[in-house]
Order: structure tokens, then C-alpha cells, then sequence
């Protein structure tokens, strides 16, 4: 195979400032170049998108939309809303360094293979997607070409999106070159299955035109996206030793105490009784769910359920394209279409281990179908009388919520829903007693500020709109 020379950046996936063995790539004295199989640096890729798409990120994120609470020290002053540029410092330069350019590096040396070509630009896109998601105005063109351009450009928002389904569009091509199959170790999440990959394409090429607000062609997107749980594309760390397990199992070793799930709004929707409204009614239970989700946060040793040492780690995953098709369906296509796919995740969920094993065999798994008269007025899902298309929009959003939970995607559909749908969106209560605005994005690296002076100016702060969720 063609070997490549190249300067390996250093990669420091931590946790918070703390090591993580299994997630850290190659290590390489910046003085002594060594020869490398450019297929090789796909785990290293791979391990750094999903520190990207479920690290600190993810965590801020999850404070702020309702399904995490910080309780002391960095944790309570993240969760409300106090948030440094210091603390994008890790996410963007994985984003940037440890996926984007160890990609390119990796498509350069491996041109005429149509895999590693095609799962190369996905994880880029996937990079890419969150940050713009996250920062609004990113690099974008101009990026990765150290030679050419020191201090890359920001581009419009709108434009990143573009980019990427451009990206998306290109890996799917070359996807679909390959016939027969094969296998690829270093593929950590698919072992080379060209067609599942083909599939998480699809799905987020809908995750990013419903970010955009482009329901019509997130519909037509998600109609080739993920087709089965069995291939949703989720990482399931060893968990046998010290530093391998699911980042939030090794984010509570480290800092035991700093944030939960207790009392969260989440937590409440998904309990018994709660005066905003539970999502149990005599067609659901949440029993099972709601003690998967649950976080004690205190001690790694304790956790059960999606906190776990050995608990799978959702990135693209079956739940999304379906509420994709349930969401950009009902949008575009009418009622009709909303329903029958909500209760294609209903289906899905009302077996038990989809899309997670319940932590006792008593636990209560129910997800009848919903019909229509259940969001006429005054059904089960109607009882403030909306009309039956707001009624079901809204427990779509409620169940994109829930179902996407573990992932910044809330935080992303709280902040797109803001201009047309506000009231369908959960009444998430502010974080602090002074807030009156709810965070719009995150604030960019420090790394960022000090160092490239194309940066916009002023530096927004966490309150400021997004291009895309401001139309």
C-alpha cells in the first residue's frame, strides 16, 4: 500500500484536561516524520469525531437544553450560562486538526479508493456540521491549507451548510462505486460496510437541511437515510480498562458530583406527574426510559443506564431519520405522513432493547400507535385544543427531545424552532433566576481569538442568534 510522509499533529483527546488512552491517537515528535498506511489514521479520525460530536460540547449543550444539570463549580457556572472561550479550545481543535486534516491527509494518500474517500468526507461533514451548528460562521473554504492560508477566512453560515451537503453529496458518489463487499479494521463503527455509510449520509444530509429549515429536501433526504436501529451509527467503547469507556462513564470518574440528571426538565416529562405536562398518558410509559436516561453523576461505578462504562454513544442513529421524516413529513406532505412515521418510532421504541436494554426486566416499555382523534381537540395529545396539525407537530418536537437525547440535536431544534414554532417547543425553564434570554450559541475558541484575525468582530456572545435559526 502507499505509504505517505507527514507531520502527525499531536492529538490530546481529554476529557476535560484529563487523559483518555483509548481515545488518543498517535503521539509523534514533530521533529522525526514517520512513514504511515493512510488507511491507519481512520481510527484516530473516527475516535475524534466522536469526541467532537459527544465530549464537553455535548455536555454544555445538554445543560442548556433542559436534560442536564450542573451542580458545582465549572458545571454550575456552564449551566448557567457563564461560559469561556477557553472551553471550545478542545472540541474546535479536534474538529479542525485531529478529523478535517488528518482526513485530507488520509484522502490524499488513498485518491483512488472509494471508501476511505467517501468515509473520509461524512466525518468531515459530520465535523464540520455540529461546529457550524454550534458557532455559526466557521472556516470553511479555506481550510486545511496551511501553505496557502495561515489565517482562514470565516464563511456565511448558510454557505458552510451548502459546503456540506456538497461534501455529503460527493461521499455518497463515491460510496456507490464500490461493488461486492469488504472488510476495514480500522473502521471502528462499521467495519467497512460501505451501504450503512451510504445511509448516515443521507441522514445527515436531512439532519442539515432541517437546520436550514429546508423541510422539503430533509424529507427527501431521510427517504435514503438510516433504514434500521441495526444501523444506526453508534459507538460501543470496550470498557475494560481506564480510559476506554463511554465519555460520560469517564467524565464522572474524573469529576464526580459536577452535573446530573436530577430534577431536570426532561427528568420531569418523563415522570409520572408533572404540571407542564408528562408524555405518559394511557398510550405511553416511560418507565424504562426515563431510568436509562438518568444520570446520578457522583460515582462512574454506579451508573447503569446511557452513562454506563460500556453504554453506547449515539452519533447518526435510526430515531433521527424516522422524526426527520415524522417532522419534514407532516411540514410538507400533511398529517397523514407526520403520523405514520411518529409511529414508525413508536413501533420501534415499544420493543424492548430498542433502541436501549431497560436496567431491569420489569421495566415498562409501552408505545401504542397514536391515531388521529388522539390530536383532534381534546385527545390525549390535544387537551389545550390546538389545531390537529400543531398538536402533532408539537409531540414530534417533544419526541425529537427525548429521542435525541445524549447529542447536541435539542439544543440545535430548541434554537431552530425559536422564530416559527416557539410555543411547541419544551417549556424549558431559564438556568439562572437573572437569565431572560436562553443561549444561542457557544462562544468561539480562545485559540481562535488570539490567533487568526479573521474572527468575527464583535465576538458574539452566547445570546447571539445564528444566520440560519434568525430567519
Amino acid at each position: 500500500m502507499k505509504k505517505i510522509k507527514y507531520i502527525a499533529i499531536i492529538l490530546s483527546l481529554t476529557i476535560l484536561g484529563f487523559g483518555c488512552n483509548f481515545y488518543e491517537g498517535k503521539n509523534v515528535d514533530p521533529d522525526a516524520p514517520t512513514a504511515v498506511n493512510p488507511d491507519g489514521l481512520l481510527k484516530g479520525i473516527e475516535l475524534a469525531n466522536i469526541e467532537v460530536q459527544l465530549g464537553q460540547t455535548q455536555r454544555i449543550t445538554g445543560m442548556w437544553s433542559g436534560q442536564y444539570r450542573g451542580v458545582q463549580l465549572l458545571y454550575l457556572s456552564i449551566h448557567e450560562y457563564n461560559l469561556s472561550a477557553e472551553e471550545s479550545n478542545n472540541t474546535w481543535g479536534l474538529a479542525y486538526q485531529s478529523v478535517v486534516k488528518q482526513c485530507r491527509i488520509m484522502r490524499e494518500g488513498l485518491k483512488d479508493d472509494p471508501f476511505f474517500q467517501g468515509v473520509g468526507k461524512i466525518m468531515e461533514a459530520h465535523a464540520l456540521g455540529t461546529l457550524t451548528a454550534l458557532y455559526g460562521y466557521i472556516p470553511f473554504v479555506e481550510i486545511a491549507q496551511d501553505e496557502k492560508f495561515e489565517n482562514p477566512k470565516f464563511d456565511k453560515q448558510s454557505a458552510v451548510y451548502a459546503g456540506i451537503q456538497t461534501l455529503l453529496d460527493d461521499a455518497i458518489t463515491d460510496l456507490k462505486k464500490i461493488t461486492g463487499t469488504r472488510t476495514v479494521a480500522n473502521d471502528l463503527l462499521f467495519k467497512g460496510a460501505h451501504l450503512k455509510w451510504i445511509e448516515v449520509a443521507y441522514t445527515l444530509k436531512g439532519r442539515y437541511y432541517m437546520e436550514t429549515k429546508e423541510y422539503d429536501k430533509a424529507y427527501t433526504a431521510a427517504l435514503t437515510g438510516i433504514s434500521s436501529g441495526a444501523n444506526s451509527l453508534k459507538f460501543i467503547p470496550p470498557g475494560t480498562a481506564i480510559g476506554d469507556g463511554n465519555l460520560m462513564n469517564m467524565m464522572i470518574a474524573n469529576r464526580g458530583g459536577y452535573f446530573s440528571t436530577a430534577n431536570t426538565y426532561l427528568t420531569k416529562l418523563l415522570g409520572k406527574t408533572f404540571a407542564a405536562g408528562s408524555r405518559n398518558n394511557a398510550k405511553t410509559t416511560e418507565d424504562a426510559r426515563s431510568k436509562y436516561y438518568t444520570i446520578g453523576g457522583s460515582s462512574s461505578s454506579t451508573e447503569k443506564g446511557v452513562a454506563a462504562q460500556k453504554a453506547p454513544m449515539p452519533l447518526v442513529i435510526y430515531e433521527e431519520n424516522l422524526l426527520t421524516l415524522a417532522e419534514a413529513g407532516l411540514r410538507t406532505k400533511g398529517f397523514a405522513e407526520g403520523l405514520l412515521q411518529l409511529n414508525k418510532v413508536r413501533a420501534y421504541l415499544n420493543v424492548k432493547g430498542n433502541p436501549f436494554t431497560p436496567i431491569a426486566t420489569t421495566d415498562t416499555v409501552k408505545y401504542d400507535a397514536y391515531v388521529a382523534a388522539d390530536f383532534a381537540a381534546g385527545g390525549i395529545e390535544n387537551k389545550d385544543n390546538l389545531t390537529d396539525d400543531k398538536a402533532l407537530l408539537r409531540e414530534i418536537i417533544e419526541e425529537r427531545y427525548v429521542s435525541l437525547y445524549g447529542q447536541i440535536l435539542p439544543f440545535n431544534d430548541f434554537r431552530r424552532l425559536a422564530k416559527s414554532d416557539a410555543a411547541l417547543r419544551p417549556l424549558l425553564p431559564f438556568n439562572s433566576t437573572t437569565a431572560t434570554k436562553y443561549p444561542e450559541r457557544l462562544i468561539y475558541a480562545q485559540t481562535e481569538i488570539n490567533g487568526n484575525p479573521n474572527l468575527p468582530r464583535p465576538i458574539p456572545d452566547v445570546f447571539q442568534v445564528t444566520e440560519v435559526n434568525s430567519k
